[in-house]
């Protein structure tokens, strides 16, 4: 190693140990690499640059699922481990560890894991079908609840893997769990707009008499919500979409193929406002006036059974083109599912 470097080094750990009054000694060869190197991490770490973890290999069956978990662990398969089971058969092991917590005064279990429900699965499986010497890479955190909750949604949020309605569900249970029903203050701990909360916490909120029309429910999104919501007002139409999805329940129990969200939706949604025999199209109920956050008018939408809606724009009513262009975005959404 070169003087400039080794001084530089040197520089690096000065605030780690006292720096002798002797000259330091010039190394060279491997060792001096080696030594070297482990200079540059105990300063990585001393500055704060670099955190170090320890990860430990456990058995699966040591760790339970926190009771907050945000993925419903009943619902993995493999197919929903494809990837995981292929890419650790590839690696011969797990590359990302799983975060947990330790749990006390429980016999049958050292852990809880907050995330990689997916991971435990997996190895679980794995070590059941011929793979035996895997092992549960986790990494042991001290968290509270609202801590663990908030590193769960961090950790999934992006993924694909996790169903709009786990997150929805698990949003709605963490809303009066953490935040005492406050859902603004529940936006700000997690760094989404109210607005986008909402619409999950909406989806959560599905009655059951309705839900029992999809007999898949993990294939729900957040943007089907904008059509069946209005369909449950007055008590009327609600009545009529109960009464078609417990026919549609039935249909479903004796079907090959599930029927695709959508057409469940436009099922209901005719249900709710049956055509006219004859005549004129009928409108489906009072016009609906769509606000800002804040309360300001930003569209009027009339609609016509079968036939359309009509739209007015309310420009001077106070919101910004913004907010009009998102709700001209989720009435998109609505109608052409």
């Amino acid at each position: 190693m070169s003087k400039k470097n080794a001084n530089f080094a040197a520089d690096l750990v000065a605030g780690i140990a006292p720096a002798s009054q002797s000259p330091t000694p010039r190394r060279t060869g491997i060792g001096s690499s080696v030594l070297t190197g482990r200079e540059s991490r105990l300063a990585e770490l001393a500055s704060g640059s670099v955190v170090s973890r320890t990860h430990e290999l456990v058995d699966p069956a040591r760790c339970r699922m926190w009771v907050g978990h945000n993925r419903e662990y009943a619902l993995l398969d493999e197919d929903r481990c494809a990837d995981l089971i292929e890419s650790m058969k590839a690696q011969g092991k797990q590359e990302m560890p799983a975060i947990v917590r330790r749990v006390k005064g429980e016999a049958d279990y050292d852990y809880e894991v907050i995330c990689g429900a997916r991971r435990h699965w997996t190895i679980t499986w794995l070590r059941a079908h011929n793979y035996p010497d895997f092992r549960f890479l986790i990494d042991v955190r001290d968290l509270t609840d609202e801590e663990a909750f908030r590193l769960a949604d961090i950790e999934n949020r992006a993924r694909d893997d996790l169903t709009d309605l786990e997150r929805a569900r698990d949003y709605l249970r963490a809303l009066d769990a953490y935040y005492e029903g406050s859902q603004k203050l529940m936006a700000e701990r997690i760094n989404v707009s109210q607005s986008w909360l909402s619409r999950y916490l909406d989806l959560a909120r599905l009655p059951r008499e309705l839900m029992v029309a999809f007999s898949r429910p993990q294939d729900l999104r957040i943007k089907h919500v904008t059509a069946i919501k209005p369909l449950l007002k007055p008590e009327d139409r609600r009545e009529r979409v109960f009464a078609q999805a417990a026919q549609l329940a039935e249909r479903e129990k004796g079907a090959e193929q599930p029927t695709p969200v959508p057409d469940i939706i436009r099922a209901l949604a005719l249900a709710a406002d049956p055509p006219k025999k004859s005549g004129s199209p009928k409108r489906s109920g009072k016009a609906q006036t769509v606000r800002s956050e804040d309360g300001k008018p930003l569209l009027k939408i009339e609609t016509f059974d079968g036939k359309g809606i009509k739209l007015t724009l309310l420009p001077r009513g106070g919101g910004t083109r913004a907010e009009a262009e998102a709700a001209l975005k989720d009435l998109l959404e609505q109608h052409w599912l």
